[in-house]
C-alpha cells in the first residue's frame, strides 16, 4: 500500500464516517485482522477527528462487551464487509495530521481494561506528534515498512501510521512465520519494520534448523520493544541486520520513554537508551520511573480520573507518568530493574494476572487461584495458574476460553492445598 493510494482510502473513510453522522470525539471500534486497509482506516478516523479504537479480534464476547460498553462507539467494525464498506464511502476532507491517537486498552494490576485517551489535539500538538515520530525513526518516501505484529498494538500501528505520513509505503504480515518474513523481504525489500524479541528468536531458530543466510540488507531499521530481549538473541541480531540498524525503545501503551540504538547498548550493556528527544526520565524516592513528555504525548485514562491522577504527577520538568516500572537514570542513561508489579509478558503481549484471574474466579468449587509466569525460551514467559478447591480443571480451562483470548489463557493449572501470601494477604507469586 503506497501513501497515494492510502490517501485515496483514507478521503473516503473520512466521507463515510461523515455520512453516518460521526463528529470529532466519537469512537470507532475496530476488530477486524491486520491489513494495510486496517491503516487507511485508522488514519482516515483520525485525520477526521474521530477516534478509532482498536482491539484484538481474538478477544472473547467477555473481554469486548465490557470494553465496547465502556467507550459507546458510534460504530462497530467488527468483520471485513464492515471494514469495506468505510473504503467505499464518498470522498471527504482530511486534516493535514491525526487529530488524536488510536485508544488503545491496556489492563492493569486491578483487571479493568482502560482506554489511554490523548485527547483532541490542536493543529499545532497534532503536527508535533507527526513530527516527532518522523525526526526520530527517520521515516521518509523512500520506506517501506513490514508490518509483523499484530496491529491493533499500539507500536507496529504507529510505525506503520508514521510511514504512510511521511509518504512511505506499507505491508502487512497476515501473522509472523519465519518461512513467510523471509519470503516477504525478498520480494518487497522492506526497509523498517518493528518486532518483539518473540520474533526475532523464532527467526534465528529457522536460520539455525534450515542454515538460511538471508539478504537483508533492505532494512535501514529494525526496532524491538514489547519485552525485555536475551543478550544472546540481541547479539545475534545485531550481527544479523547490522549494529547500525537494529534499535530498541522502551516505552508502554500509555507513551514512550527512551530509544536506543544497538551501538549504544554495546557500550553501555543493559541500558534502556537515553530519554527520547523532548522527554525527561527521573526516578522517585522508591526507584519508580517517571517520564515528563511533552503536550502531545499527554494522556488520560477514558473514564478513570482516579487511576488517571495516581498515573500522573508533577515534576521540574512539567508532568510526567509513570506505568510502575522500577529503574535507575545512570549519566542520562536509563535501566529497567524491574516490570511493573505482577505483569506477564508472552510473546511481546501483556498479561495481567488479576484479569486472568477475574476471568476464573466464579468456577464452581474454586476456592482460590493465583496466576503467574514462567521463563518460556520461544514466549518469553507463559502463563500458569494455580489453585485451591475441588473445582476440575476443565472448568478452569473452559472459562479461559470462552472469556479470554489466546495469549491470557493459563497453559498449566496446578492444584496445591494454599497459595503462599504475605502477612497482609498478598500472594507471593515469585514462590510459584
Amino acid at each position: 500500500m503506497t501513501a497515494t493510494a492510502s490517501e485515496q482510502q483514507q478521503r473516503r473513510v473520512a466521507g463515510a464516517l461523515a455520512a453516518r453522522g460521526l463528529v470529532a470525539g466519537d469512537r470507532v471500534v475496530l476488530s477486524v485482522p491486520g491489513s494495510t486497509a486496517y491503516v487507511s482506516a485508522v488514519l482516515g478516523a483520525t485525520r477526521s477527528g474521530v477516534v478509532p479504537v482498536p482491539l484484538d479480534p481474538r478477544l472473547t464476547a467477555y473481554e469486548r462487551d465490557r470494553i465496547v460498553a465502556d467507550v459507546s462507539p458510534a460504530l462497530m467494525i467488527d468483520d471485513e464487509a464492515a471494514l469495506e464498506a468505510l473504503l467505499t464511502g464518498p470522498a471527504g476532507v482530511l486534516d493535514p495530521a491525526p487529530r488524536c491517537r488510536p485508544m488503545h486498552f491496556t489492563s492493569g494490576t486491578t483487571g479493568r481494561p482502560k482506554g489511554v485517551w490523548s485527547g483532541l489535539l490542536s493543529p499545532e500538538d497534532a503536527a508535533a506528534l507527526v513530527r516527532e515520530e518522523r525526526d526520530l525513526w527517520g521515516f521518509c518516501q523512500e520506506d517501506l515498512d513490514l508490518v509483523v505484529s499484530p496491529i491493533y498494538h499500539s507500536a507496529p500501528l504507529r510505525f506503520a501510521m508514521g510511514t504512510i505520513l511521511a509518504g512511505g509505503s506499507v505491508a502487512v504480515l497476515p501473522a509472523f512465520e519465519p518461512a513467510a518474513f523471509l519470503e516477504a523481504v525478498a520480494a518487497l525489500r522492506p526497509t523498517s519494520m518493528f518486532c518483539v524479541p518473540a520474533h526475532l528468536q523464532r527467526l534465528l531458530s529457522h536460520l539455525d534448523e534450515h542454515h538460511v543466510r538471508p539478504d537483508l540488507s533492505s532494512f535501514r531499521l529494525v526496532a524491538h520493544a514489547g519485552a525485555p530481549c536475551p543478550e544472546p538473541v540481541r547479539r545475534r541480531t545485531h550481527a544479523l541486520f547490522g549494529l547500525d540498524t537494529v534499535w530498541e525503545f522502551y516505552g508502554s501503551t500509555e507513551g514512550q520513554f527512551t530509544a536506543c540504538p544497538a551501538a549504544e547498548w554495546v557500550e553501555r550493556p543493559g541500558t534502556l537508551g537515553r530519554a527520547r528527544p523532548g522527554r525527561v526520565v527521573s526516578v522517585d524516592e522508591d526507584d519508580q520511573l517517571w517520564c515528563a513528555v511533552p503536550p502531545w504525548a499527554r494522556f488520560t485514562y477514558w473514564n478513570a480520573p482516579e487511576k488517571t491522577a495516581a498515573t500522573w504527577r508533577d515534576t521540574p520538568d512539567g508532568p510526567a507518568f509513570s506505568v510502575g516500572d522500577l529503574g535507575r537514570v545512570e549519566d542520562g542513561h536509563v535501566y529497567l530493574d524491574s516490570r511493573r508489579e505482577d505483569l506477564i509478558i508472552s510473546g511481546g503481549v501483556n498479561v495481567y494476572p488479576a484479569e486472568v484471574e477475574g476471568a476464573l474466579q466464579d468456577a464452581p468449587g474454586l476456592v482460590d487461584v493465583a496466576v503467574f509466569g514462567r521463563d518460556d525460551e520461544r514466549w518469553g514467559q507463559q502463563v500458569c495458574a494455580a489453585y485451591v478447591g475441588a473445582v476440575d480443571e476443565q472448568v478452569l480451562r473452559e472459562l479461559a476460553r470462552t472469556r479470554l483470548a489466546p495469549p491470557k489463557r493459563p497453559k498449566t493449572y496446578e492444584r496445591v492445598d494454599v497459595l503462599p501470601r504475605t502477612a497482609t494477604g498478598k500472594v507471593r507469586r515469585t514462590e510459584l
